[in-house]
């Protein structure tokens, strides 16, 4: 069986609400990117404390640490950015997630970023060789315009880095927006054995800026979440429903909202044959 997390700062920015709505839809695990209206990697250590205690205290898990590590451009300051991503590892052992996300970085201005794949890898290998003695493990989003936007780049990277500690995070919507037809077929099969954790939201084509609650879009998520069934998958089935709104680099829902969306994941959930999410 999976595990129902969810990138709660779509709930609200407090993080006292963020629960609320979480637990109202049986959710117990976060994908930590934000409260307060503050990024997880500008978090203080107060803020830590206090967020690892609010969490303890009602019985929520941090599921990953959902970092925007690898979303910046090849030709910026690498070495600050490696030092961020140390940062988020130490976040991710402070907190007591086993994920963090990652992302697979834009090209220098007025390139192509399909240039750079050795680059791309280099950094992934890093990063990979990094927690190779830790009880983490990266997750590497396809992402709109970034090396890893199209399912071919994908796979190229995953397995050139080949490590146990990089898996590829399915996020199907990312691919409709990409304009990728036929998600199951082009994307989901060809990555399926990459594949250690899903982003759970749905697009339509032509749609960018309304994300639909899961199934109702392009995405084929009842399709792929039925073979992840048969694969036997127990990792986390991660909510980030944009259905308020859906930004570059977050999205809003509200409490309403999430339930729509946890609701949704849920049926097509019992339909695979997970019941009881």
């Amino acid at each position: 069986m999976p595990t129902l997390s969810a990138f709660a700062d779509e709930i609200s920015p407090d993080p006292r609400l963020q629960m609320d709505g979480l637990e109202a839809n049986g959710v117990k695990f976060i994908e930590l990117r934000g409260a307060w209206n503050v990024n997880v990697m500008k978090f203080s250590d107060a803020q830590c404390r206090e967020l690892k205690k609010m969490f303890g205290d009602r019985g929520f898990g941090v599921a990953c640490i959902a970092s925007p590590i690898g979303k910046l451009r090849l030709d910026e300051d690498y070495g600050a950015h490696f030092d961020q991503f140390r940062q988020a590892v130490d976040l991710a052992e402070f907190f007591g997630a086993r994920h963090i996300r990652i992302f697979s970085y834009y090209p220098p201005e007025g390139r192509d970023v399909g240039d750079y794949r050795g680059e791309v890898v280099d950094r992934l290998r890093q990063k990979a060789d990094y927690v190779a003695d830790r009880d983490v493990t990266l997750v590497l989003e396809n992402e709109s315009n970034l090396f890893g936007a199209l399912p071919e780049r994908c796979l190229y990277l995953l397995a050139a880095v080949g490590s146990p500690r990089l898996v590829g995070a399915f996020d199907p919507a990312n691919f409709v927006n990409m304009g990728v037809r036929d998600v199951y077929q082009t994307c989901w099969l060809p990555l399926r054995p990459h594949v250690g954790y899903f982003h759970i939201k749905d697009f339509k084509y032509g749609e960018k800026e309304h994300a639909v609650p899961a199934g109702e879009g392009d995405g084929n998520i009842p399709a792929i979440l039925k073979d992840a069934a048969a694969d036997g998958y127990d990792g986390f089935l991660a909510l980030e429903p944009h259905l308020a709104k859906a930004e570059h680099s977050t999205g809003q829902t509200g409490p309403a909202l999430f339930k729509v969306a946890a609701d949704a994941l849920k049926r097509i959930c019992t339909q695979v044959g997970w019941s009881g999410l």
